[in-house]
């Protein structure tokens, strides 16, 4: 994650020569142990970071600190910084958003509220699908739109905000009931038991399964239910999977069972909600 100051120049909103905003964005994915940045060094710019995948090790402000799945980091010029991959551990995949930036809208929106050094935010698709398509906008070939970035990075800059804010307001239960769901959204396509909903977030059955139906309007299995119906729809639309293949990859346990339960959510069978789909194309 290294760039060159120099020339980072474009052409602003009227043609005047400026500063572009975004210095540097990606997506990063790590199998080997290494050291990104230089906790001896000063960052130059603002730099974002939301870790995806996988886990990892980074120094900042003279504290090392473990950062997992939806750990969001934001760091202000002059901030000591470095990622360590892999530790002692056996597991090294590490994967992240990272983007440097600079500018005067960003100064100014830095300054609108306090920002944490790193928390825990939902990896939403809002913020993913913004992040992704900065990164796109600037590998493109052709000339990047700059006024294109600028929108993006101000709508990304203001949905950390809400993501934040959201985690802030709603406190240690929600952040506990939102842990659960996505233990379910990674697990949903095999067997799992509320047991080990509620060992993940270190808490009793019932305990776990209050926070949950109190924060999500429903209990843990019929949220595992829906995921697991998403899931084969997806594959029925967009794959020529067998429905037995479908109902067997998206976690029903039997084909009997996915009927069962399809022709209750849906009002027709899988096959019937396959030709039908089919047939709209």
């Amino acid at each position: 994650m290294q760039y060159n100051q120099n020339m980072n120049y474009s052409a602003n909103f009227h043609g005047d020569i400026v500063k572009k905003s975004i210095l540097l964005c990606g997506y990063s994915f790590h199998l080997q142990r290494g050291v990104r940045g230089n906790k001896n060094s000063a960052l130059p710019s603002y730099l974002f970071r939301l870790q995806t995948e996988g886990t990892c090790t980074v120094w900042l402000e003279g504290e090392e600190i473990e950062v997992e799945p939806g750990d969001l980091i934001m760091l202000k010029p002059g901030s000591s910084y470095e990622l360590r991959i892999g530790g002692s551990g056996p597991k090294i995949a590490s994967g992240d958003f990272y983007l440097f930036c600079q500018g005067a809208w960003i100064d100014e929106w830095w300054g609108r509220s306090e920002k944490p050094v790193k928390i825990r935010i939902e990896l939403n698709e809002t913020v993913l699908s913004l992040w992704r398509q900065i990164i796109k906008e600037n590998r493109r070939l052709d000339e990047e739109n700059v006024e294109m970035s600028e929108y993006l990075l101000r709508a990304l800059c203001l949905s950390l905000d809400r993501a934040v804010e959201d985690t802030r307001t709603s406190g240690h239960r929600l952040y506990t009931a939102l842990r659960m769901k996505q233990f379910i959204e990674e697990h949903a396509q095999s067997p799992f038991k509320i047991e080990d909903v509620a060992r993940h977030v270190r808490l009793s059955v019932s305990r776990a399964s209050h926070f949950f139906k109190e924060s999500y309007r429903k209990t843990i299995m019929q949220y595992a239910l829906e995921v697991r119906l998403s899931g084969a729809v997806e594959r029925m639309k967009h794959t020529s999977m067998t429905l037995e293949q479908i109902a067997d990859s998206c976690g029903f346990g039997s084909y009997t069972y996915f009927h069962r339960v399809f022709k209750k959510r849906y009002g027709a069978s899988p096959t019937s909600f396959r030709k039908q789909e089919r047939r709209l194309r």
